[in-house]
């Protein structure tokens, strides 16, 4: 070749990332992803995503006459290149004729999808070049609201947003934030509350769409609130566009001034954001905002990933996607509480259900904390995210769960299913003691639970995963640092008769070993007699101990290994109970624990 081009697959080119990016997808296959604010991307959208409009620098918008175009008048390429020949754009640069056509693209479908009853998509104007939703919203702050203006929210701990005014966020230090919150006795947003505040505080503008507040909200009783002090509403469906989009959720677009949203949650798209507003002079406004206010270029690969989200968007399979999202999240919610479980805000319409951890367990005072719970969680298969509920002081120390069902929905999963999830959760959480460990400036707060309703639970959850859809079957060898129960099992169920060596290495192999064998493992001849010991600290295992060049072999049974080697992967995780009378004792790690 006499070019530079380099050439070659990933594989090829950097085989560290290609196994990385393996590693990544068998990790989201081989976990059920309850991550509220996650969903997993049609190949179709992510090849879009990948093109080569990923090459190309575009900073502006394309020519004001496109808006309002039908898609075969967007596609008629013989006109649309005559026209730009011509008439140019707004853009800083050219070369860029067929990304104004794919912006328009998915600026028309986004206006069919979201273009509500007694409108029409011209009568939408969609922005489509936020980076994310945060800049979204920040742009919009920009364009509707002065330094100093008050602009009201939910709060933060109650389901509100971080670039709804947090003042760890730039909306939460330019403006002067007042919160509105859910009532302390019903968890539900209380519109007269809201209306008597908006009335004491006039705010400019008030927001309504939160990240944790599992109820769809009345845009109507919010745009009234609004209207009465001359305040905009901004309704920020992040969460909920997909629902939004297919009729299961009320779409805010043409009641609220500004709509915002993701477009890799509900939507299934790439990570960006879209803003429409029906206001042409506020449109204008908001294209300053995004650009060049808060952004440059524009990332034209996901403009196209988001054009063809929009297609799919408008398919009866998307439409009866969303519905079973819906019916999954209450069926999960129902579950919870059949399990004698809090679920917070007491139930769900859409597609969250937060689920309160005090209420599970406490152990000496001690309550039962999020950011614990979703960790173990994580180690049986369920993938969550720690959250903060009405009555929690900070978010730093959140007291909730927060589960989402659109990804298991995708993979085919349905209501029994989620009772089933619900099921498990209970089961393991409810064995969890929770204790404090000692920090520099504080406690943290942890927990352990019992270890055969861990290995029950991760059981359980990998016949769920071996129940849903896959994208394609990757082996399991693919991400070998899944939890599975088969995981280590010899061929034949093994051999009482043979032993079968467990490496465990890393800098605190031996200390490790000296707590699970009960004896320093350090001061021990090679081919030492030991005992592994089990909860309680009773004898599990007969073994023989060997230094091996970095760390030790323990030689079990071939029948005991795979059990063992469960046993110390737990140990080392320090989630699994080891003395019920001294629940909180130090078990040094981590190791790597190898069969």
């Amino acid at each position: 070749m006499n070019d530079f081009l380099i050439r070659g697959a990933l594989a090829d080119v950097d085989p560290g990332v290609a196994e990385l990016i393996q590693h990544e997808h068998a990790r989201q296959l081989d976990k059920l992803i309850m991550i509220a604010s996650e969903s997993y991307v049609p190949a179709a959208v992510r090849e879009a995503e990948g093109s080569v409009f990923q090459n190309i620098y575009a900073e502006g918008y394309p020519h004001a006459d496109m808006h309002g175009m039908s898609e075969a008048e967007i596609l008629d390429y013989e006109s649309q290149l005559a026209f730009y020949r011509r008439n140019g754009d707004r853009r800083y640069y050219k070369g860029v004729e067929y990304c104004n056509l794919i912006e328009a693209l998915a600026q028309r479908r986004g206006a069919e999808v979201f273009c509500p009853p007694g409108m029409t998509p011209e009568q939408l104007f969609v922005n489509v070049q936020p980076l994310s939703g945060a800049v979204a919203n920040a742009a919009i702050y920009e364009a509707l609201v002065q330094p100093g203006d008050t602009v009201m929210t939910l709060d933060l701990l109650h389901g509100g947003h971080l670039s709804h005014g947090s003042p760890v966020n730039v909306t939460g230090y330019r403006q002067r934030i007042v919160h509105y919150r859910v009532n302390e006795e019903t968890e539900l947003l209380d519109y007269e509350e809201i209306y008597e505040l908006a009335q004491r505080e006039k705010p400019k503008m008030i927001i309504a769409g939160y990240t944790s507040y599992p109820w769809a909200p009345d845009f109507h009783k919010f745009r009234a609130i609004a209207d009465s002090v001359g305040a905009y509403l901004l309704a920020d469906i992040a969460h909920t566009a997909g629902m939004a989009a297919a009729g299961v959720y009320p779409n805010p677009v043409g009641v609220a001034h500004v709509t915002s949203f993701t477009t890799h949650k509900t939507m299934m798209g790439p990570r960006g954001a879209v803003i429409i507003t029906t206001d042409p002079e506020l449109a204008k406004r908001i294209d300053r905002a995004v650009f060049p206010g808060l952004q440059g270029g524009p990332n034209v690969n996901k403009i196209a990933g988001m054009a063809v989200m929009f297609k799919l968007a408008k398919t009866l399979q998307f439409k009866a996607l969303q519905q079973q999202i819906a019916r999954n999240a209450v069926a999960l919610s129902d579950g919870l509480k059949a399990n004698g479980l809090r679920v917070v805000h007491g139930g769900t319409n859409t597609h969250m259900v937060l689920l309160d951890c005090k209420s599970i367990a406490q152990h000496d005072g001690v309550p039962l904390m999020g950011n614990v719970a979703s960790r173990i969680l994580d180690l049986i298969g369920i993938v969550c995210n720690r959250n903060t509920i009405p009555g929690d002081k900070d978010a730093g120390r959140p007291s909730a769960l927060r589960f989402g069902t659109p990804w298991v929905t995708q993979r085919g999963l349905k209501e029994d299913d989620m009772r089933e999830i619900a099921d498990v959760i209970a089961r393991v959480l409810k064995t969890a003691r929770p204790h404090t460990i000692p920090t520099k400036k504080s406690v943290a707060y942890t927990a352990r639970v019992d270890f055969d309703a861990l290995m029950e639970s991760v059981a359980r959850i990998g016949a769920l995963v071996a129940k849903a859809g896959r994208d394609f079957d990757l082996p399991r060898e693919g991400y070998p640092f899944v939890w599975h129960a088969a995981n280590g099992q010899a061929p034949g169920g093994g051999d009482r008769e043979s032993a079968k060596p467990i490496t465990v290495c890393g800098a605190q192999a031996a200390t490790f070993l000296s707590v699970v064998l009960g004896t320093d493992a350090s001061a021990l001849d090679d081919g030492a007699k030991v005992t592994v010991l089990g909860r309680n600290r009773a004898p599990l295992c007969a073994a023989t101990l060997t230094r091996v060049d970095d760390g030790y072999a323990l030689n079990v049974p071939m029948d005991k290994a795979p059990h063992v080697a469960q046993w110390l992967r737990a140990l080392s995780d320090g989630y699994v109970i080891f003395d019920e009378a001294d629940v909180g004792i130090h078990i040094p790690g981590p190791v790597i624990v190898r069969l």
